[in-house]
């Protein structure tokens, strides 16, 4: 009686790691500047560490550094659909970058349809809104963002952060 062994599968492809992935973003996002003139990776790095303060995974983190990526063109969703990432970050990119004409309301619903997402918008949402980074712009584009982005809030069921950009809540908010 022979024995007939199924074929072992290939091994996983490597993963992106977490300093490969902050390196790709920079790199996708140099000289680009937020509207307030500062280097964009700034804003990056620190939605990525908002993530990770809120107790965010590594997932988390890398869809984090590439939250802008798509919707900014700074990378294709062909190169993020190749990307070594696991299908759960791309899921979170794709599901953070807005559509052309994308009413707010389905913005906010894809989000809080895909783990993990919210909590990763809400760590973008927080810095966007830091009184700090406003407070350099003039005040009609100030009121406008502080608007858009307490509606946003609201749409995702976030209450506001506490003192120090602590912890949101919202229905799947979770990992």
């Amino acid at each position: 009686m022979s024995h007939t062994s199924s074929p072992t599968p290939p091994p996983p492809a490597p993963r992106l790691t977490p300093a490969e992935v902050e390196t790709t973003a920079r790199a996708a996002h140099a000289g680009q500047t937020d509207k307030a003139g500062r280097p964009y990776a700034e804003h990056l790095r620190a939605v990525a560490e908002g993530v990770r303060r809120r107790g965010g995974d590594d997932e988390q983190i890398a869809a984090a550094w590439l939250h802008d990526a798509v919707e900014d063109d700074a990378l294709s969703e062909r190169w993020l659909s190749e990307a070594a990432l696991s299908r759960r970050t791309k899921d979170i990119v794709l599901a953070l970058t807005r559509r052309p004409g994308e009413a707010p309301e389905a913005y906010a619903a894809r989000i809080l349809a895909t783990p993990g997402a919210a909590l990763v918008k809400a760590a973008d949402l927080a810095h966007n809104a830091d009184p700090a980074r406003l407070a350099v712009l003039d005040e009609a584009t100030r009121t406008r963002l502080a608007e858009k982005y307490t509606r946003m809030r609201a749409l995702l069921g976030l209450v506001e952060p506490d003192a120090r950009g602590g912890a949101e809540r919202a229905a799947g908010m979770g990992r």
